[in-house]
């Protein structure tokens, strides 16, 4: 059959009748459904029970399992919406208790030191077996050692780190950004803790995190999570 032939067979075909191209292009116009719901379940039950065998119909205690199945999905799936729209709730509500934090000074590992023309930012270490002696270093934003000071023997427990303000030719340093990092000398042994400052939360956002973990950006650009907050001031 030549071509043309075909074609006029084809498009001769009564209009409720479709070829198997215009099928598939309808099928892939449907959105198909990927799962089943009550209409649906209900529909493939009945219809089990239109079709069985007469000879042979299925018992009573499997129509009930079934039943007792398709219930038990369905109450995981309403207790699964009930829990992501608790979850939603909940992150809104932690937002809202951060945002209270905008404005405070909190606790901050390895923050930014401000110095202003009234006050320096003072840190804090933790010492678990003391210290026989500390050596403080200042650095300025850029990177430069402004100020070395040698503090002496402290106690087990939390030590505070007050810097003068001054650099090491005997000027007051400039009003900005510093950072604190401390030398802990101990029996011999250097180590080099994490010193905390406090600054000032300027925002709270969970942008960027794929967990929803809360941040407080602080003085200085620096970014931290909630989580790492030790101490809140005034």
């Amino acid at each position: 059959m030549a071509i043309s032939d075909t074609t006029s067979s084809l498009s001769s075909l009564p209009s409720n009748i479709k070829t198997t191209a215009q099928y598939k292009a309808e099928k892939d116009l449907t959105p198909q459904k990927t799962s089943m719901g009550q209409s649906e379940f209900l529909t493939l039950f009945t219809t089990q029970l239109k079709n069985q065998d007469p000879t042979d119909p299925v018992k009573n205690e499997a129509f009930v399992a079934q039943l007792a199945q398709f219930s038990q999905l369905e109450a995981s799936v309403a207790m699964k919406t009930s829990m992501e729209s608790l979850v939603g709730s909940m992150k809104n509500d932690r937002m809202l208790g951060a945002a209270s934090l905008i404005g405070k000074s909190v606790s901050v590992p390895d923050g930014p030191v401000t110095v202003t023309d009234n006050t320096v930012s003072q840190g804090t270490i933790n010492l678990p077996t003391g210290a026989d002696g500390i050596r403080l270093q200042v650095f300025s934003d850029q990177g430069q050692l402004v100020r070395t000071q040698i503090i002496g023997a402290q106690p087990v427990g939390d030590t505070t780190l007050a810097w003068d303000g001054m650099n090491d030719s005997g000027a007051a340093a400039p009003n900005g950004t510093y950072r604190y990092v401390a030398t802990v000398n101990r029996a011999g042994k250097i180590t080099t803790p994490t010193v905390n400052t406090l600054a000032t939360v300027r925002s709270v956002s969970s942008a960027g995190t794929a967990d929803g973990t809360l941040l407080l950006e602080v003085d200085g650009g620096k970014s931290i999570s909630i989580a790492d907050v030790k101490r809140v001031g005034s």
